[in-house]
Order: structure tokens, then C-alpha cells, then sequence
């Protein structure tokens, strides 16, 4: 992956992960992240027009096949607020199961205009600490940003 790419992602989503980190990971966030950062809003269209970029280019959603592409952008370190993040490219699916230990904060990118992810539309999503789930997109395709604090997920 390209690092000068890679430096302009990590600034771009900067100001999610900044927020991220002042407060609890819950509904309260999801509510303010759907706020500040609403689908139509400027940093939620910058960070979308980037992620198509960086697919475009290979260097993003670079695993799996058809369907279900998926990869780690960033590993948790200071200047993610130590947050990972990754981002999944997901057609009418129900991935596998895991497990959130620290929490999962999720920004829901349709591609096909009626694509949900786990029953919801563009905008932000947020499982608390110790939740778990089988992500599942349905009617079409979505991107999906996750945030992961101290990037911790389990497969289950």
C-alpha cells in the first residue's frame, strides 16, 4: 500500500477517531457520531470517496473474494487514538461470527442504494463492549469502516 496514501487516510479519519476517544463506546456515541459526521456531511463523503479510491487502487479490501473482500488499513497506534481500522466490501452476506471485547464502531457506506448493513442505513453503528454478532448486508452492497479499540475482535 502505498504510505503516502496512507498518511492521507489516517488524516482523513482523524476527526472519527479523535471523538471515538473522548467518550464511552455506545448508543450515546452512535447518536453523536450520526450527528457530527452525518452520510451527507462532508468527512462521511471524504472518507467513502477514499475508500473507493484506495479499492480501485488494490490496496484496500485486498483479502477474500468476490462477495466478501475485507483488510486491516490501519493497526491501532497513537495517531489512530489506538484505534485499528478496517474496511470490509460485503454483497448480501452474513459473515462470521466475533466477538467485540472493546467495542466496534461501524461507518455503513451503501453502494446499492438499499443495502443494510445489520438493519441499518448509510451512516454510523455502534456494538458496545462485549457484544457479538454475525455482520450481515442485505439487498445489495455495502462498505463497511470498522473501528476496533486496542484493535481487538474474536472470531468465534
Amino acid at each position: 500500500m502505498p504510505d503516502q496514501s496512507l498518511l492521507k487516510f489516517t488524516a482523513i479519519v482523524e476527526p472519527v477517531t479523535t471523538m471515538i476517544s473522548n467518550g464511552e463506546i455506545d448508543a450515546g456515541l452512535e447518536s453523536r457520531l450520526n450527528a457530527a459526521f452525518p452520510p451527507s456531511g462532508e468527512t462521511f463523503r471524504n472518507i467513502e470517496k477514499a475508500c473507493h479510491q484506495a479499492i480501485a487502487e488494490g490496496w484496500m479490501c485486498s483479502q477474500g473474494s468476490e462477495g466478501r473482500r475485507f483488510g486491516r488499513v490501519l493497526e491501532p497506534s497513537p495517531k489512530t487514538d489506538n484505534l485499528s481500522v478496517d474496511v470490509v466490501d460485503l454483497t448480501s452476506i452474513v459473515g462470521p461470527h466475533h466477538r467485540h471485547p472493546t467495542g466496534e464502531i461501524c461507518m455503513i457506506m451503501p453502494v446499492t442504494e438499499t443495502a443494510q448493513f445489520d438493519g441499518h442505513d448509510a451512516g454510523w453503528c455502534v456494538n458496545p463492549p462485549g457484544s457479538a454478532h454475525h455482520p450481515t448486508v442485505t439487498d445489495g452492497r455495502a462498505l463497511v469502516l470498522y473501528l476496533l479499540p486496542e484493535g481487538k475482535i474474536e472470531f468465534t
